[in-house]
């Protein structure tokens, strides 16, 4: 295998990914909806697939914001998520929907449903957004796309021998916060001058992470259980810490951030070079606490990326990214507060009054040392325009505008802004993190690690 190492071999990999990647971009048609409505309405007939936590909170609570949807079905093989979801659509929408334990059933008795929802655990992301896309079902997927870089791969492969449309959970690439810098103050105004470092970290409390409890009378039927791959209710619980049903933290958590790393700085990493341990959940399988670092090229030249992910404190923020330049430093969130931008001082650094007068900018008191360096003399907020409500925020659940950007695509008015193939070449490099870890080892990037 000859390594990817410079980075015209590395973009020249990425575009022919690219290039491949017209089914999951093309725009939807009108009459793709295949449910006849009486009403002659383009309602979308939706089945929601795991309705646990993420399922409920997250996706759920988004979706009811947006109009046209009919929650046509529920499946989860868990009797009190299921109930859950099956009282909860009756509650919003006046009718209830079918529920299934098994999705191969759902499939196979539901007609015209158009998208199917799916929020299921990770090592079964694969396996049913493979069947949904196969039965004639858009699909909307929660990340990591899958437990293992395979997995993930036959998602694309599925999604492009279909020509259904597939997105991926990386909701800030909807986020009109993360497009807004981005596109018009990193790359539109080079605020940053050369980008030469980032980091970015998801610190969480000892007190969120601990293993999930459950009443005794909501056990899971053994066989059920074991049918489904979960050897206890523990495990069902807990599926995130354990190595053959999910990456661990540097994919149920790290992901979300890494995916910004590959996002904004427009290529994918050439090495990775990680180290964690089990600090303090000593019988789990997954490390606790992970640190790692991507090497990039980019075409302003190299950019090291740290990254940590930590579950036993919630020191130093919880979770942000942040990208570091010649001329200023952006800190970006999903939560205003955690979001500014800092200018560097001296005289290669050009003056910002303009970007203030014309509303790119705001200026904000000089922040306490030591959040600032002693060089970085003011800080600023993005001011987007009106439409997006920013810089104090946009008004919307997390999840909201992807699940819209979505929806929009299933109605033939937007595109994708994740897709299968965009988010797999992004999450390529977070499946070899563990890897290196375990091994103590830097990874570099072959294609052979990074393509489909």
């Amino acid at each position: 295998m000859n390594p990817l190492s410079n980075s015209i071999s590395r973009r020249d990999f990425l575009s022919k990914s690219v290039a491949g990647a017209g089914a999951g971009l093309v725009l939807g048609a009108p009459n793709i909806l295949r449910a006849a409505n009486a009403d002659g309405a383009d309602k979308i007939h939706v089945a929601l697939v795991g309705f646990g936590k993420q399922g409920r909170e997250a996706l759920f609570n988004a979706m009811k914001n947006i109009p046209g949807l009919h929650f046509q079905a529920v499946c989860d093989i868990w009797d009190y998520n299921r109930n859950s979801g099956v009282n909860s659509v009756n509650a919003f929408q006046g009718s209830k929907p079918n529920a299934y334990v098994d999705i191969d059933e759902m499939l196979a008795k539901e007609k015209g449903l158009d998208v199917a929802i799916i929020a299921t655990p990770d090592f079964w992301h694969s396996p049913h957004t493979v069947k949904c896309l196969e039965a004639g079902l858009h699909v909307y997927c929660e990340k990591m796309m899958a437990h293992t870089i395979e997995a993930a791969r036959e998602m694309v492969k599925a999604m492009e021998r279909t020509g259904k449309l597939c997105q991926i959970g990386h909701q800030r690439r909807s986020n009109p916060r993360y497009r807004y810098t981005l596109n018009r103050l990193i790359n539109g105004k080079k605020i940053c001058g050369q980008i030469v470092n980032a980091s970015a970290q998801w610190n969480r409390s000892l007190g969120a992470s601990q293993n999930i409890g459950f009443s005794k009378k909501l056990t899971i039927d053994q066989a059920v259980l074991n049918r489904f791959g979960y050897k206890d209710m523990m495990q069902f619980m807990n599926w995130r810490t354990y190595r053959g049903l999910s990456g661990g933290p540097i994919s149920d958590l790290g992901a979300h951030q890494i995916d910004i790393f590959n996002w904004f700085l427009g290529t994918v990493p050439k090495r990775v070079y990680a180290s964690g341990g089990n600090s303090y959940f000593k019988d789990r399988e997954h490390f606790d606490n992970m640190m790692c670092i991507f090497d990039y090229d980019t075409p302003q030249g190299e950019v090291r990326a740290s990254y940590q992910v930590l579950t036993t404190t919630s020191y130093g923020g919880g979770f942000y990214e942040a990208f570091m330049g010649t001329e200023a430093s952006i800190k970006i969130s999903e939560i205003a507060a955690s979001s500014a931008i800092y200018r560097e001082s001296g005289d290669h650094v050009p003056d910002w009054g303009d970007l203030v007068d014309r509303g790119y900018l705001i200026k904000k008191p000089a922040p306490p040392k030591p959040e600032a360096s002693a060089d970085a003399v003011a800080a600023y907020e993005s001011a987007a325009p009106d439409i997006y409500d920013l810089p104090g925020g946009f008004g919307k659940p997390a999840h909201q505008p992807h699940l819209e950007n979505f929806f929009d695509s299933v109605r033939g008015k937007a595109k994708l802004n994740c897709d299968a193939r965009h988010a797999f070449e992004s999450e390529a490099p977070i499946f070899w993190v563990n890897p290196s870890a375990l091994t103590k080892q830097p990874i570099d990037f072959t294609s052979e690690h990074l393509a489909v």
